[in-house]
């Protein structure tokens, strides 16, 4: 896994295409509410869950395999032993990125990625990380750890 400041840059540039797997319809849910947050900023999400039709406006499907058309990144929001086999679909589908959401840390999923030569970033939210290196969590004061005078454009 890399997770320094470049790669996490490079990979919220180039993903614009996000399966978020275990992708919750309830508003309150942390998969729903990092789901929106990259919807508004411009990513198309994709929901991966069999119980829901439809979630933030996108079809939602039963497997990765089902979706139709090139994922580029996969989010995770499922228990640690499931990410394994998912990490299989990823490189199935022949996702550019496996991320493991804030809390996951499957190093098994890591290694199938790493392997397929995905990009693999693992306890880390996809929300916060856009938030700290495209310019939002510094106005509320909190260190981001990115110290530049001039913030990134290119999203």
């Amino acid at each position: 896994m890399q997770d320094d400041i470049p790669t996490l840059r490079r990979i919220l540039a180039r993903d614009r295409t996000i399966a978020v797997v275990g992708l919750s319809a309830e508003w309150h849910r942390p998969s729903y509410f990092a789901a929106k947050y990259m919807q508004e900023h411009g990513y198309r999400i994709v929901p991966v869950n069999p119980r829901y039709p439809e979630i933030l406006g996108e079809k939602s499907y039963a497997r990765l395999e089902d979706i139709p058309f090139p994922v580029d990144m996969v989010d995770v929001f499922r228990k640690v032993e499931e990410i394994p086999a998912i990490a299989k679909s990823a490189v199935a589908i022949g996702a550019k990125t496996l991320w493991q959401q804030l809390g996951l840390k499957s190093e098994e999923a890591d290694r199938i990625a790493t392997d397929a030569g995905l990009d693999s970033i693992w306890d880390r939210c996809v929300k916060i990380e856009h938030a700290r290196l495209f310019g939002c969590l510094n106005w509320a004061g909190v260190n981001t750890r990115v110290i530049s005078a001039h913030r990134p454009r290119n999203l």
